[in-house]
C-alpha cells in the first residue's frame, strides 16, 4: 500500500463518527481532498490507526494515511465544536454515538446521520431542532484484515434538507470531492424512504429464505419475493412517501435476479452471528406498519424467526 501523507486541511471542521466501510471510505476521499477530518472512535480501534493510519482499498488505488483521531473520552474532556458531525455507524450503535458526540455540536453544528431507517432522523431533531439534515450513500464495502475495502465503483453521497431550509453552502461544497458523486436533492425524505424500503425488502427476503436471491429463485420463490416486497412497499406508500417507479423496478431486478448472489446486509450479519440491525430496520418498519393499519405478514414472520434466533443466541 501506498503511504500517504495530507496537505494542511482547509474548510469546514468534519467529525465522522465511525470508521467502518462507510465511514472510512467517505471520510478518505474528503481527507484525500484536503478536507479538514477528524474520525471519532472507540479506544481500542483509535489506538490502533494512530499507529497504522487509516487504510483504504478502493478499485482503482490501495493507501494508507495518517487521520486525526478523537475518542469520546478525549472529546468530552476537551470539548471542540466542529461545523458538521456525520454519524457512520450501525444504527444499534446510535445511543452510544448519541452520548459521544454531544461536546462536539455546538448552535451551528450540522449533523448528518448515514444510518439505515427512520428513527435516528427523529431522534437527532428531537436533540438538535434544525441542525440535521437527511443523508443517504450507496457503496458496497467491507472491513477486511483492519482495512476499508470498497468493492465495486459504485460511490454516491445523497444530501438534502428535511425542513425546507437550503444545506449550507460551505456543507456542500465541502463533501463535494473526487472519488464519489455528490447529490444534493429537495424533499430527500423521499428518498430515505425508498432506501428504507429496500434494505427492508432484501433482509425480508434473504433472511426468511436464508439464502441469496440465486438460489430463492432457484427454489421457485419469485412470487413471494414480489409479494413481500408489494408489503413493504405498502407501507412506505401509506406513511404518505411512495416508492417510485424507478426504484421499484430497480428493486424487483435485484431481488429477482436469476443467478443472483446477492444477499443483505442484514442476512450477512445474522448469518454470521453478529449483532444484527434487525430491530432498526424491520423492527421499526413493523411499528410503523401496525400504525398505520397496513397488514405486513411476511415481515412479521421474519421478525419472529430473526428474534427467536437472537433469543436462542442469548442462552
Amino acid at each position: 500500500m501506498t503511504e500517504t501523507t495530507n496537505a494542511r486541511p482547509d474548510g469546514p471542521a468534519i467529525l465522522i463518527a465511525g470508521a467502518g466501510a462507510t465511514g472510512g471510505a467517505f471520510g478518505s476521499y474528503l481527507l484525500e481532498a484536503g478536507r479538514d477530518v477528524t474520525f471519532l472512535l472507540r479506544e481500542a480501534k483509535a489506538e490502533r490507526i494512530r499507529a497504522a493510519g487509516l487504510s483504504f482499498v478502493s478499485p482503482d488505488a490501495d493507501r494508507t494515511n495518517s487521520v486525526n483521531v478523537l475518542t469520546a473520552a478525549e472529546l468530552h474532556e476537551a470539548p471542540r465544536a466542529f461545523d458538521l458531525v456525520i454519524i457512520a455507524v450501525k444504527a444499534n450503535g446510535l445511543d452510544s454515538v448519541l452520548t459521544d458526540i454531544r461536546p462536539a455540536v455546538g448552535p451551528e453544528t450540522k449533523i448528518i446521520p448515514f444510518l439505515n431507517g427512520m428513527a435516528q432522523i427523529d431522534r437527532l431533531a428531537e436533540d438538535y431542532p434544525g441542525q440535521v439534515l437527511g443523508g443517504l450513500v450507496k457503496i458496497v464495502g467491507t472491513i477486511k484484515d483492519d482495512a476499508v475495502h470498497q468493492l465495486t465503483d459504485l460511490s454516491v453521497m445523497t444530501i438534502g434538507d428535511l425542513d425546507g431550509t437550503a444545506v449550507p453552502a460551505p456543507i456542500t461544497a465541502a463533501l463535494d470531492v473526487p472519488g464519489y458523486r455528490l447529490q444534493v436533492i429537495d424533499g430527500i425524505i423521499d428518498g430515505l424512504w425508498e432506501k428504507w424500503a429496500f434494505i427492508a425488502a432484501a433482509g425480508v427476503v434473504t433472511c426468511l429464505f436464508r439464502a441469496p436471491v440465486g438460489a430463492i429463485m432457484s427454489a421457485g420463490g419469485r412470487d413471494q419475493v414480489l409479494q413481500i416486497i408489494d408489503e413493504i412497499e405498502a407501507v412506505a406508500t401509506a406513511a404518505g412517501h411512495p416508492v417510485s417507479e424507478k426504484s421499484h423496478a430497480v428493486t424487483v431486478k435485484m431481488l429477482t435476479e436469476e443467478g443472483s448472489a446477492f444477499t443483505s446486509s442484514l442476512y450477512r450479519d445474522v448469518t454470521a452471528g453478529l449483532d444484527s440491525e434487525a430491530e432498526h430496520i424491520l423492527g421499526d418498519l413493523a411499528t410503523k406498519a401496525a400504525g398505520l393499519g397496513v397488514r405486513t405478514p411476511l415481515l412479521d414472520l421474519t421478525l419472529v424467526q430473526l428474534r427467536a434466533g437472537a433469543a436462542r443466541k442469548q442462552h
